[in-house]
């Protein structure tokens, strides 16, 4: 039920040329959608846990990251995002616990019981969506980069602090939820619907399309997607 009502937000967002609130609400059930999922596959205590570490590392990354540049390169966030603590809007540090899952999921699914072969391959894909994420959040002016890059204005260092956020994120979540047999099917739904949302906004919907985006972040989120589904899934 949240899955369903996070795509007509995120469709509703689409069409709007400042979504600003209903981008907050996509998040919101992005989260709670992950938490649902993984307390399917492990217990609420559990996907709890993991969701709340996760949370709190994306935001110590992003706290030092506003006051030293590191590890994502030297960026601010603006006023848009609200609430906000140490200058740090709590949806980022929720949109971090909600993917974090959801990747550590796909990696799983493509690597099971291998778990430094699934961190790394879930810091991959969650800083796959990432190619999505800074394009978009950039449009809507929610921060800017003090030296803009090639990436749609992203800077490579940007994606180098993704992958080493994400690498850690994925070990403490490995450790968090440790029953690898356990199905997490649903949390890979929920990647894969992030990836075709984002990959038909980017196309067809935002105004204006940039099909740079759409192709790189929709090839690259997929390509985990495809993985992910491709494995027998345990009974």
């Amino acid at each position: 039920m949240a899955l369903g009502a996070m795509v007509v937000a995120q469709v509703a967002s689409g069409l709007q040329a400042r979504p600003i609130t209903l981008t907050s609400v996509v998040v919101l059930l992005l989260a709670l959608t992950a938490v649902a999922f993984a307390a399917a596959a492990h217990s609420p205590g559990r996907a709890l846990g993991a969701f709340a570490g996760a949370v709190l590392l994306g935001y110590a990354a992003e706290w030092v990251g506003i006051r030293t540049g590191f590890p994502f390169g030297e960026y601010r966030y603006t006023d848009v995002l609200w609430p906000q603590l140490g200058g740090v809007p709590v949806i980022v540090a929720l949109a971090w616990g909600g993917m974090g899952l959801a990747a550590h999921a796909v990696a799983r699914a493509i690597a099971p019981g291998r778990p430094v072969a699934t961190a790394a391959l879930g810091a991959l894909a969650l800083t796959a969506w990432d190619l999505f994420l800074d394009p978009q959040m950039l449009r809507l002016g929610l921060w800017v980069w003090a030296h803009p890059g090639p990436y749609r204005e992203v800077p490579l260092s940007n994606f180098a602090g993704w992958l080493a956020v994400s690498f850690l994120m994925m070990l403490l979540v490995g450790r968090l939820l440790p029953d690898a047999r356990r199905d997490g099917r649903g949390l890979v739904v929920l990647y894969t619907v992030m990836a075709v949302m984002e990959t038909i906004g980017f196309a067809a919907v935002f105004d204006p399309p940039d099909p740079l985006v759409a192709i790189s972040g929709g090839i690259s989120m997929g390509l985990f997607a495809a993985l992910a589904w491709r494995r027998r899934w345990p009974r």
